[in-house]
């Protein structure tokens, strides 16, 4: 089993689970579409196949088992209902959204190590329950998703000088010194407390990034440039007893 995450590009939400790998299945359906005239489809007696026509796009499916377990050992889950898990999932494909959504469903990111980062929109979920207890409270999930990938959001492009940011305006401060000039006595050591249960959600004193950089640097923006002076490819997950070093404030731009 390996542990996968999916997170919500308009919230940062990252909502954990257990995945099998062999249960995946990428599935691609090209634009393609039967050519039609005025009088109806295109059709020959001596055509093999029916004309097609190309639209463009296509659909690009992934689907795969996911497993959400509340009694496995070591967890330090407390629901006896796995369905407290599984309910976020769920959620992704209700038609629920605010009236600030404009009726646009969720824009989840499919992130799997360093090789899978995919973005998309969860198009179905069938949830298959076992393990109940006297209560009939479901302790393990089966969850089967239909994920469709989406093109990536556009990225803010990069700003002429007379659009930088003016008085009043706010910009996240960068680091203003190489990481390798700063002096080891003045690098603070952080231990990651707390961590992940099962099915990747937050337990004890789990933390995240922004948390930490608001602690520790008095700014939640600053968790992008922790993550890079720590050099950490995947800022997605945050290992119990993980040890972050934390830059001074005197090299940080914007900071008293």
């Amino acid at each position: 089993m390996e542990r996968v995450a999916f997170l919500l590009e308009a919230t940062g939400e990252r909502l954990g689970a257990m995945l099998n790998p062999e249960s995946v299945v990428v599935r691609r359906t090209a634009g393609l579409r039967p050519r039609h005239s005025a009088g109806g489809g295109v059709t020959g007696v001596r055509l093999t196949d029916d004309p097609v026509l190309l639209t463009g796009g296509g659909v690009t499916e992934l689907e795969f088992d996911l497993l959400f377990d509340v009694t496995l050992p070591g967890s330090t889950i407390e629901t006896p209902d796995v369905r407290q898990l599984t309910l976020p999932l769920w959620n992704l494909a209700e038609n629920s959204a605010s009236a600030d959504d404009r009726g646009r469903p969720p824009l989840v990111r499919f992130v799997w190590g360093r090789n899978w980062n995919v973005p998309g929109l969860v198009a179905a979920v069938a949830e298959r329950l076992e393990y109940f207890s006297a209560e009939g409270l479901p302790r393990r999930s089966w969850l089967r998703m239909r994920f469709l990938r989406t093109a990536e959001p556009p990225r803010e492009p990069e700003r002429r000088p007379e659009e930088l940011p003016t008085e009043g305006e706010e910009a996240a401060p960068e680091l203003l010194i190489d990481p390798a000039r700063i002096p080891e006595d003045e690098i603070l050591v952080h231990e990651v407390s707390g961590g992940e249960g099962s099915g990747g959600v937050q337990v004890g004193g789990g933390e995240r990034w922004d948390l930490i950089a608001e602690r520790t640097l008095g700014d939640c923006r600053l968790w992008k440039l922790l993550a890079d002076f720590n050099q950490v490819d995947d800022p997605t997950a945050l290992r119990p007893g993980q040890l972050l070093r934390i830059p001074p404030l005197s090299a940080i731009g914007g900071s008293a």
